[in-house]
């Protein structure tokens, strides 16, 4: 799950990481006072506008608007709040932006790099930091890795303040401002464990003309198997920031993720799921979306899915492939069976099964007469659905 910056400063300001701060507002009647508000409590004339998306690039989308007055600062709020902003995060059709976050405007001498994730290969946290903040992070990565310094921190152990202290001396910093860095950093990493979190990033993370350590930015990813511990997390979820599609699915209790091709998938198990879409685009064919309907699929489970594929206008074809393990083969080809005949489905279906009752569902779906392509493996299947997809 994904939360606002706005949100995202609060958290860490819980954690006691000094923030640029400011208010969100959701309604243009709302903007004078909160400018009036702003430049009161900073005291400062000028403010920073910034539209509230779960995208990146919005400076660069024209979704970050300094503003040295409360006039322009208005006129700002007017041209951002309720505009599609299209950043290189959100594709060319954008997303509406219905936040803005009015913040202070600070003097910034320098901009950083820090976030907090998991490196899998190594089964630890990775904390990296670089001096090229206010960047696309990837950029920097491909084009000059040597400007990315990083510590891995054993979970079980937690972070040192000697870690910190390699990172904050990796982006130049001395005396005072070394010291709130590394202060910074160790409230970083409470911050990603306590609250479950995968990803925690500042970008950037700014020292000021005054000396001032600051995150100007915040951007987390949690653990959505964890939020049953964390309610007031959960809480901040934004249906309006994420994919309607997804959204559904997830009532279902199915797992789904859209992409760009024709190929509709509905798989049991993330494994099994990741290699379908790999075989279809080894046979010339591109994956539609990622379904795992989960090792306990039955009738309307295969209903529900076949729903969410549908509901994608770009689908062309279909590919059921379900090993039973937990799971009953024959009950699946009930559930095929049932759905092709209640949502009279326009494109064509093909079904590979195996594993426990595979036999009796193959058998099941031979008598059905319904129109389904049947499978005999992996290859087979991939190859009738790109097959079928392309006609």
């Amino acid at each position: 799950m994904k939360i606002h910056e706005y949100q995202g400063k609060a958290l860490l300001k819980s954690f006691d990481v000094p923030i640029q701060d400011g208010i969100v507002i959701d309604t243009l009647d709302q903007a004078e006072t909160a400018i009036q508000t702003v430049q009161q409590e900073f005291n400062t004339e000028a403010v920073i506008v910034k539209a509230q998306i779960h995208a990146g690039g919005r400076g660069k989308g024209g979704g970050v608007k300094y503003s040295p007055t409360a006039d322009e600062a208005l006129s700002n709020v007017q041209a951002i709040l309720g505009s599609t902003l299209v950043t290189h995060q959100t594709g060319p059709q954008g997303q509406k932006v219905r936040k803005v976050y009015i913040t202070e405007a600070l003097d910034i001498a320098k901009e950083y790099y820090a976030a907090i994730t998991l490196d899998r290969s190594k089964a630890k946290h990775v904390f990296m930091v670089s001096t090229e903040g206010g960047m696309e992070i990837e950029k920097v990565a491909a084009e000059t890795p040597e400007k990315i310094a990083k510590v891995w921190i054993d979970p079980l152990v937690g972070m040192k303040p000697f870690q910190a202290r390699i990172l904050g001396t990796a982006l130049k910093l001395e005396g005072e401002a070394l010291k709130s860095a590394m202060k910074i950093f160790m409230d970083m990493y409470r911050c990603y464990e306590e609250t479950d979190a995968s990803l925690v990033e500042i970008n950037p993370l700014v020292k000021t003309e005054d000396g001032r350590i600051i995150a100007l930015d915040a951007k987390f990813n949690f653990d959505d198997n964890a939020l049953f511990r964390h309610k007031h997390i959960a809480d901040l979820r934004d249906l309006n920031e994420e994919d309607p599609t997804e959204v559904e699915a997830g009532k279902y209790h199915l797992n789904y993720i859209k992409l760009d091709g024709t190929v509709g998938c509905m798989v049991n198990g993330a494994g099994l799921a990741m290699a379908t879409m790999d075989i279809i685009k080894l046979s010339g064919g591109e994956p539609a979306n990622f379904l795992d309907v989960g090792g306990a699929a039955n009738v309307d489970t295969v209903k529900n899915g076949f729903k969410i594929i549908l509901s994608d206008p770009h689908v062309k074809a279909i590919l059921i492939n379900i090993f039973g393990g937990i799971v009953r083969c024959d009950r699946v080809a009930k559930g095929v069976i049932q759905a092709v005949q209640e949502l009279d489905l326009s494109v064509p279906v093909v079904v590979r099964l195996e594993g426990t009752n595979a036999k009796e569902a193959k058998l099941i779906l031979a008598e059905s007469k319904v129109s389904i392509i049947p499978a005999n493996n992996m290859q087979d299947a991939a190859q009738k659905v790109v097959a079928a997809a392309k006609e």
